[in-house]
C-alpha cells in the first residue's frame, strides 16, 4: 500500500468522524517519519481512536451529558519515507518510525522547528542527545512504546535488588522478534538490561549470550530472529533451587502504536529529554 493511499484513507476517516458529530476536543496533528510496520500501525490506531471517541461523544451528547471524551483526537498531517522531503504542513508532534541512519537528520529538523519529537527507531546512537535537545523542544526516546514494558523495566530493577539480597543465582534476558528485524539485541532488551544494572550491585554491563562468553558481572542477552513474532522479552532469575521468569509478549504491533499516541499527547507542552519511565511516573502521580 502506498503512502498516498494510506493518507487518503486517514483523511476520509477524519472527514467521516468530523461530519458525524462536532467536537470541542482538541485534535493533535501528527507527522510520521517512516512507512513501515510501526508507521502503518500508528495510522490504523489513529483511525480506531478517532472513531471510538466520536462514538462516545455521540452517546454523551444525545444523553445531554455534554462532551466527555477523554484525551485528544489525532490527525496524520504527513507521513514520509526515507529520503522524501519533509512537508511544510505544521504538526504538534512528530514520530520517528523510520531507520537508524535517518534519526539524526530528523532530530535536527525537530530541534530547528521546535516540534516535540518521539523516537521509536532503534539501532542509533547520538552521544550528545541531551545537550542538543536542552530546552529547545521535547524529545521522548523509547525502543518500545508499550506501557507494560515500561512497567517491566521497573520490575527488572527491583529483581536486581532482590537477586543481590538472595545471594545466589543469575539474571538473564531473552528476546524473540520476526525475521525482518535487523538489530540484535533489541533496543528493549538493552533497556531492560540497563534497568537490571541500575538496580544491581553485581552487574556493571551486558553482553550477547552465544557470541560472548558468560561473565559474572555482565547481564547475558540472548536473541532469536525467526517467524512473525511482534516482540517477546523475558527476564529470567535462575537460582540453584528455583527459577522465576517475567515475560512480555506483544500480541499486535498496535500496542506500540497506542502507546506512542498516549506518549505524543503527554509530551506536548514539555521541554527536555524524556523516556517512557517519565510518562509512566506521571500517570502514577495522577492516580
Amino acid at each position: 500500500m502506498s503512502i498516498d493511499t494510506i493518507m487518503n484513507s486517514v483523511s476520509a476517516n477524519a472527514a467521516t468522524t468530523k461530519d458525524a458529530k462536532p467536537s470541542r476536543v482538541p485534535t493533535l496533528r501528527i507527522g510520521i517519519f517512516g512507512a513501515g510496520k510501526l508507521a502503518n500501525a500508528i495510522v490504523e490506531e489513529v483511525k480506531a481512536v478517532n472513531t471510538a471517541r466520536a462514538a462516545d461523544a455521540a452517546k454523551t451528547v444525545s444523553a445531554d451529558e455534554g462532551n466527555t471524551e477523554c484525551g485528544p483526537r489525532f490527525s496524520i498531517e504527513w507521513m514520509v519515507d526515507s529520503g522524501d522531503a519533509i512537508p511544510e504542513a505544521p504538526v504538534d508532534v512528530a514520530i520517528d518510525a523510520s531507520v537508524a541512519g535517518a534519526v539524526e537528520a530528523h532530530l535536527s529538523w525537530a530541534i530547528e522547528h521546535e516540534v516535540p519529537f518521539l523516537i521509536a527507531t532503534t539501532g542509533w546512537e547520538i552521544p550528545d542527545l541531551a545537550s542538543r535537545v536542552g530546552d529547545r523542544t521535547a524529545v521522548l526516546v523509547s525502543p518500545n512504546f508499550s506501557f507494560a514494558v515500561a512497567f517491566m523495566r521497573k520490575i527488572a530493577s527491583q529483581l536486581a535488588r532482590f537477586a543481590d539480597w538472595y545471594g545466589e543465582g543469575d539474571i538473564g534476558i531473552y528476546e524473540h522478534h520476526h525475521n525482518a528485524k535487523l538489530d540484535a539485541p533489541s533496543g528493549t532488551a538493552k533497556v531492560l538490561a540497563k534497568a537490571v544494572i541500575a538496580g544491581s550491585k553485581r552487574y556493571s554491563d551486558w553482553n550477547q549470550s552465544g557470541k560472548e562468553p558468560w561473565v559474572h558481572d555482565k547481564v547475558p542477552i540472548a536473541s532469536l530472529r525467526a517467524g512473525s513474532e511482534a516482540g517477546m522479552h523475558e527476564i529470567v532469575f535462575d537460582a540453584p533451587h528455583e527459577q522465576m521468569e517475567v515475560v512480555h509478549r506483544a500480541r499486535d504491533r498496535r500496542v506500540f502504536a497506542a502507546g506512542a499516541l498516549k506518549a505524543a499527547a503527554w509530551i506536548v507542552g514539555r521541554k527536555g529529554l524524556f523516556g517512557m519511565d517519565d510518562v509512566l511516573a506521571s500517570l502514577f502521580d495522577e492516580g
